[in-house]
C-alpha cells in the first residue's frame, strides 16, 4: 500500500539545498507513521488487466500509485530518490546499487556505440577504468582525457555530432582540481554535447544541476551515508533523460538491474536529513586541520581548496552553497610511497588519529595512499599526467573527539617521522 503523502512537491531549484529537502515531499507510513513504511515486494498486483497493460505501456506509473516490478520502480527506492534530487535541485532521481552502477548506466545510455566521450583526466580510479577500458573494448565507446581546468582544451577535445558526454567531478579525486561547472556547461551545450558530473565528494557544497550540468551522479556509499557500512549510487536529472534510463522494455536501469534494496532505501533515507550538520562538520575540521598542517610544517605540500593559494580557491567559493565550507578531504604529497606509508602507519597505529582505508565520508578519518590504492589501475603515464605522487596521501576528514585531541594525535606521529 502506498503511503500517504504530507506536503507537495516543490520547485528545489529555487531553493538551498538544506531547505529544498525540508519542503520536499514527505512520505508517511502505512498506519500513519512518521517514518515510511519498507516495500519489500519485487511485484505488484494490478486492480484488473487493462491496467497492466497501461503500465507496461507507460500511460499509468507511480503518479498514480501503480508499480510493475521492483527492478523497475520501488515505492520506497523512489521516495529516497525523490529526497536526494530536492538536495541536487532535479526533477527527479533513481537510486542504485552502487555509485559505479549509477556512472555506466548513465553513460550508456548517453553514449551509443562508436560514440565519444570527453572526460577529466583525474578521476576515481574506477571511473577511469570504466571509460578507458570496458567502455572503449565492450562498447567501442572511446574517451579523450583533458585537464578539465583548461577549458580551451575540453573545447577543442569535442568532435561536434559525435561526443555524447562531458563527464568530470566536482572536485578532483584525489587531486581537488574544482571543476568551472558553468563554463564548461555553456561549452558542451554549445556543441550538442550532455554534462555529466560525479558529485560524490560535494553533496550540499555543490549544486551542480543549478550550476548547467544535465545529470548528476553520486556514490551514495560516501558522505551521503555517513557510516561506511552500505555501499549504493543516486542519479539526478531531469525526467526526460532519467525516465527514458528506467523504460520498462530498454531502458538500462530496466535491463541491466542496477537495483537498490528498498530494505536499504528505507535506512540511507533516515541519514539524508542530517546529512547537511554531517557536511559541515567535515569541512570545519578538514578547514582547521589544514590550517594548522601549513603551521607544523610551512615546507610540505597540501591540497584543499579552502587554502587562498589552492588555483581554484576563488571559483569554488563563487559556485558553493553558504556555510559549508570547501569539502572534507584534504590531501598531504609526502613524494614517495614510503613516506607516504610510514605516516600513516604511524598515524593509525601509534597515535590513533584515523584509519588506513579507502573510500571518505566516515565520521572517524580515513587516509589512503591514492597511487597505490585507489588509482592503481592507472600506468605511471596515466598517474602522472593525472598529477597524482607516488607519495599522495588523502585524508578523508571525520568529526569524532575534540580537534585538539586529533591535533595532539597528528603532531605525535608526525614528530616521529
Amino acid at each position: 500500500m502506498e503511503g500517504k503523502k504530507f506536503n507537495c512537491e516543490t520547485e528545489s531549484e529555487k531553493e538551498v539545498p538544506v531547505e529544498a529537502l525540508a519542503t520536499a515531499r514527505h512520505e508517511l507510513g502505512e498506519h500513519n507513521g512518521i517514518n515510511m513504511s519498507i516495500e519489500a515486494s519485487n511485484t505488484f498486483t494490478f486492480k484488473d488487466s487493462g491496467t497492466m497493460n497501461r503500465a507496461f505501456q507507460g500511460e499509468v506509473g507511480p503518479k498514480t500509485g501503480i508499480y510493475i516490478y521492483s527492478r523497475h520502480l520501488n515505492p520506497t527506492v523512489l521516495n529516497l530518490g525523490r529526497q536526494i534530487a530536492a538536495i541536487e535541485g532535479t526533477e527527479t532521481g533513481y537510486c542504485t546499487a552502487s555509485g559505479m552502477s549509477a556512472i555506466s548506466s548513465v553513460l550508456l545510455h548517453l553514449c551509443n556505440s562508436g560514440g565519444h566521450v570527453v572526460a577529466a583526466k583525474t578521476l576515481y580510479g574506477g571511473s577511469h577504468a570504466l571509460l578507458t577500458h570496458f567502455l572503449q573494448q565492450k562498447c567501442n565507446i572511446t574517451t579523450t582525457f583533458v585537464d578539465i581546468a583548461d577549458l580551451e582544451e575540453v573545447e577543442n577535445a569535442m568532435i561536434e555530432g559525435k561526443t555524447s558526454v562531458l563527464y568530470f567531478e566536482s572536485i578532483s579525486n584525489p587531486t581537488l582540481i574544482v571543476a568551472n561547472i558553468p563554463e564548461l556547461s555553456k561549452i558542451a551545450h554549445a556543441k550538442g554535447v550532455k554534462v555529466v558530473v560525479d558529485n560524490t565528494f560535494t553533496p550540499m557544497i555543490l549544486s551542480p544541476a543549478k550550476l548547467g550540468a544535465d545529470v548528476v551522479v553520486h556514490s551514495i556509499s560516501k558522505y551521503m551515508s555517513g557510516e561506511a557500512d552500505i555501499i549504493a549510487g543516486a542519479i539526478c536529472g531531469p525526467a526526460e533523460i532519467v525516465d527514458q534510463m528506467r523504460d520498462p522494455h530498454q531502458g538500462p536501469l530496466m535491463v541491466l538491474g542496477p537495483t537498490m534494496n528498498p530494505k536499504l532505501a528505507f535506512e540511507i533515507s533516515g541519514r539524508i536529513p542530517h546529512l547537511s550538520m554531517r557536511m559541515k562538520k567535515h569541512c570545519k575540521r578538514a578547514m582547521k586541520f589544514v590550517a594548522k598542517i601549513k603551521e607544523l610544517d610551512p615546507n610540505l605540500v597540501v591540497l584543499y581548496p579552502g587554502l587562498e593559494e589552492h588555483p581554484q580557491h576563488s571559483l569554488l567559493k563563487s559556485m558553493s552553497n553558504k556555510d559549508y565550507g570547501f569539502g572534507g578531504v584534504f590531501c598531504v604529497d609526502m613524494k614517495t610511497e614510503e613516506r607516504a606509508n610510514l605516516l600513516m602507519d604511524k598515524l593509525q597505529n601509534n597515535s590513533k588519529f584515523g584509519f588506513m582505508g579507502v573510500s571518505l565520508g566516515y565520521y572517524e578519518t580515513l587516509m589512503t595512499c591514492s597511487s597505490s590504492s585507489t588509482n592503481s589501475m592507472l600506468d605511471d603515464k596515466e598517474k602522472e599526467r593525472a598529477g597524482i605522487s607516488p607519495g599522495l596521501i588523502r585524508f578523508s576528514v571525520g568529526y569524532v573527539g575534540t580537534f585538539e585531541q586529533k591535533w595532539s594525535q597528528f603532531t605525535k606521529a608526525y614528530s616521529e617521522m
